[in-house]
């Protein structure tokens, strides 16, 4: 019993010596061995092989399932006006304010968004082009070939035995680190020197973090890095946004105030940086969070704060509607576009579908994380703009610099339904339409966007 005691002594410290000396302060440093890089060639190629066994397999066995292609139907461009306008071309009106075919384009609108709803589907898993050998998918493809099944499982062991251990080690490490460094943090006086260990304390353990998580980070354009007073916008992926985000640089955190670890977490955060968290009662008054994120931006020397407007996780395809509420504080606004890479493991978090024990499990055992992260240019809001629409502006243009979609779609559906002013505002335009038709001026529309909403 004693020489087993000391063999499982000896592995331990050689597995913390590797971890502390190879990962932990490499990372710490912002250094890399190289080995991540290498590891993702080699995921490639394994992922490249793959792809052409399964392909090979379609033709010698009929019976593979083929993956469905990312859009079920394909929906025409254009407005409501011009659907309408193509609909009623055959029969021109000279009387009345109704045509029956006006009936098909919304009897066609709803088929569409019944067979392949374009924003329920941003709120379930990307669709991949080849199978990246996780167990995401419920189509057999290891079952192709003895070769690809063998492949597989020795990806399960390594997945499960040797990097879920190696990720878990470094996610207790980073978050210790955290909570120790920035306790001690706290008790020193205000002045540049606790302001330097606190971001170095930050900086240190997302970097473990995103080490723990095989994070291969391509940071784009730095010279437009968001600066200290100033507010800094993304798109929303997965909770791991954070960590990816503050690799590069620290932020002040906006949220709710949690009990258990999390709070411990943050409750040890707040003493050493000037974090902005929220009692539940508080995040109802929207005017006291205003104000208050008023009074971070108005001091300077703080840090910039990180707000996801979108206020949920979207699947890594699509930008949706940005709260408007973001861009009523003031200063200047610091867009940034993150995108990343489905094939070495699936980023999104579905928290309708999995709390966050589950969904960080999954990554832990996902191949890994590869991310690219766009810095644009500042943007403030212009004369003639409301915070809707400076919003929207900004929502466009993280959408096109990370090619993902821009729709106008609140992600608050992923748990509500479409609000009634919406369907109004969609009866006002058909009336509009109508109205038209006969001569007479249309009304004026409803001037809500769905960033009012």
């Amino acid at each position: 019993m004693e020489d087993l005691l000391c063999v499982a002594a000896a592995v331990f410290q050689a597995w913390m010596f590797v971890v502390l000396f190879f990962i932990v302060l490499p990372a710490m440093f912002g250094l890399s061995l190289g080995v991540t890089g290498v590891y993702i060639q080699i995921l490639v190629k394994i992922l490249e092989w793959a792809t052409i066994r399964i392909q090979r397999g379609r033709q010698d066995q009929p019976s593979v399932p083929v993956p469905l292609p990312t859009g079920i139907i394909e929906r025409a461009g254009g407005s409501m006006e011009e659907e309408i306008g193509h609909l009623r071309r055959s029969q021109p009106l000279e009387a009345g304010d109704f045509a029956l075919s006006d009936a098909m384009y919304f009897y066609k609108r709803g088929l569409e968004s019944i067979v392949d709803d374009e924003v329920t589907q941003r709120f379930s898993s990307e669709e991949l082009a080849s199978w990246n050998l996780l167990t995401r998918t419920n189509q057999n493809f290891h079952y192709i070939s003895l070769r690809l099944t063998i492949i597989w499982g020795l990806g399960v062991f390594v997945r499960y035995c040797v990097l879920f251990p190696l990720r878990i080690t470094l996610a207790i490490i980073g978050l210790s680190w955290l909570v120790i460094g920035t306790t001690v943090v706290g008790f020193l006086p205000e002045s540049s020197a606790k302001n330097w260990l606190s971001e170095l304390v930050h900086l240190t353990c997302y970097r473990i973090c995103a080490r723990g998580l095989s994070a291969t980070i391509h940071y784009h354009n730095k010279e437009n890095r968001p600066q200290k007073g100033g507010i800094c916008v993304a798109n929303h992926t997965t909770p791991i946004d954070v960590v990816i985000l503050a690799n590069d640089g620290c932020y002040a955190m906006v949220g709710q105030v949690h009990g258990g670890l999390l709070g411990v977490i943050q409750r040890s955060m707040v003493r050493s940086c000037p974090h902005v968290w929220f009692e539940r009662a508080e995040m109802k008054d929207r005017h006291a969070v205003t104000s208050r994120l008023r009074a971070h931006v108005a001091a300077k020397t703080k840090l910039p704060i990180l707000i996801f407007p979108e206020g949920t996780c979207i699947n890594n395809t699509s930008v949706m509607m940005f709260k408007k509420g973001s861009f009523e504080i003031g200063g200047t606004i610091y867009p940034v576009a993150i995108k990343y890479n489905p094939r070495f493991g699936d980023a999104f978090w579905n928290s309708s579908k999995y709390n966050m024990v589950s969904y960080l499990l999954r990554m832990m055992t996902s191949w890994a994380i590869v991310v690219n992260v766009w810095y644009l240019p500042p943007m403030t809001i212009q004369n003639d703009e409301d915070a809707a629409q400076f919003a929207n502006r900004v929502k466009s243009a993280i959408a096109d610099q990370g090619g993902l979609l821009d729709l106008a779609w609140d992600g608050g559906l992923k748990r509500g339904k479409v609000k009634d002013s919406y369907k109004e505002e969609q009866q006002k335009m058909y009336s509009s339409i109508i109205v038209g038709q006969n001569g007479t001026n249309p009304p004026e529309t409803c001037s809500d966007t769905p960033q009012d909403q």
